[in-house]
């Protein structure tokens, strides 16, 4: 379904129309993968290539800008106390089943140093989760944060390559998998 493009009304409307990218490009990565064109989202958005370059020069500023509230919402649940591994490995997954896009930019593309601030956000708030983890004897001794983003990570390829409808049961069949080389 076209998106009616809005009337331009210039530098006024630049927060509205980068908004607007934002939840466009969410639900464009959603539906057609982080590749999926521009021009699709500029579409989505209802507002002109130039205005999504404007604000998005390269494709990991949209993507970053995208997928910063799950990371800030996953940093977050991690900070709350009493909050297990468990508990933000479940939040990881919901959001790997919403949209594999944002995982498979932090495991699998290039090492572009805005990529690996996010990566390291998010190892590092699992590094508490986990450590209290293998202190109650849940999870192997072994097993660093780096291993649980790369067990997403290959969540995250799984599940692109299935339906959207069939991704929950998927995501917990790989992690009855995952699970037993992590669990002590």
């Amino acid at each position: 379904m076209p998106v009616a493009r809005r009337t331009n009304r210039g530098p006024s409307a630049a927060a509205e129309n980068r908004a607007a990218l934002i939840a466009a490009a969410r639900r464009v990565f959603a539906s057609a993968g982080y590749d999926a064109p521009f021009s699709m989202v500029a579409r989505a958005a209802g507002v002109g290539q130039g205005s999504l370059y404007r604000h998005f020069p390269d494709r990991i500023s949209l993507a970053l800008a995208v997928f910063e509230d799950g990371v800030t919402e996953l940093e977050a649940l991690a900070a709350e106390p009493g909050v297990s591994l468990d508990d933000v490995l479940a939040l990881m997954t919901e959001q790997t089943i919403a949209s594999t896009a944002f995982i498979e930019m932090v495991s699998v593309l290039p090492a572009d140093p805005r990529i690996i601030a996010v990566r390291d956000r998010v190892a590092d708030l699992l590094t508490g989760a986990l450590s209290r983890a293998q202190r109650a004897g849940r999870v192997r001794a072994g097993v660093t944060a780096e291993d649980l983003v790369l067990a997403v990570g290959m969540l995250a390829g799984v599940l692109a390559k299935k339906p959207a409808p069939a991704r929950r049961v998927a995501a917990a069949r790989v992690w009855t998998l995952l699970r037993k080389g992590i669990d002590a």
